[in-house]
């Protein structure tokens, strides 16, 4: 059965906002399994959920992860920002750098993707002070800049590439945007077969 972005965004809105499973390992796993099958169908196949890829400091479990020639090629991580932006947000953006400098200092030619949904109830995405955006702009701003990730240029801290799906939990599972996540995939899948031409 083919899974939507809006199957994943209607299974995290009953498990975190419904059952109040905030902090569940499973609300973000339909999304999950919309990677494995957007990659498949694109030719990255074998695709696996929960595994560890190494670090420089420690193996930490990534959402997605494709392997070849018995070493990790890529590395998707699935996050969620559904409470309190003011707070969260610029942690979320440290977690990020930490955790692609962990594993590209290991492996500096893995490539790296980064899905973040973020809830833009009213009451939770108010404006910021000191630069006018509203708190989802202000992180898509930040997690832009710290996207595309190219050689022979890799810089470490940066994600080749990234994805903001922007969903309004005030009222029931709604999805604002994007409506699709084809761009992410078609461009991630570009970078994982730049990178690993024997692979295909």
């Amino acid at each position: 059965m083919t899974v939507t972005l809006q199957d994943a965004i209607d299974h995290l809105h009953r498990l975190a906002v419904v059952e109040r499973k905030t902090t569940s390992t499973r609300r973000l796993s339909t999304l999950a399994n919309l990677c494995v099958q957007e990659l498949a169908t694109r030719g990255v196949r074998e695709v696996k959920t929960e595994t560890p890829i190494p670090g420089i400091g420690r193996n930490k479990r990534w959402d997605v992860v494709w392997s070849h020639a018995a070493k990790v090629r890529l590395g998707i991580s699935l996050k969620s920002l559904l409470k309190n932006p003011a707070g969260s947000a610029p942690n979320r953006i440290d977690d990020l750098m930490g955790e692609l400098a962990n594993v590209q200092l290991q492996s500096p030619e893995i490539v790296t993707g980064y899905i973040m949904v973020f809830n833009v109830d009213p009451d939770q995405n108010k404006i910021r002070s000191e630069d006018g955006q509203r708190r989802s702009e202000s992180f898509q701003a930040t997690l832009e800049m710290l996207s595309g990730r190219r050689a022979p240029a890799w810089a470490i801290g940066m994600v080749e590439v990234s994805a903001v799906v922007k969903v309004d939990f005030s009222s029931g599972p709604t999805l604002i945007g994007p409506k699709t996540l084809k761009n992410f995939f078609d461009d991630i899948v570009e970078c994982v077969r730049v990178r690993n031409p024997g692979a295909f």
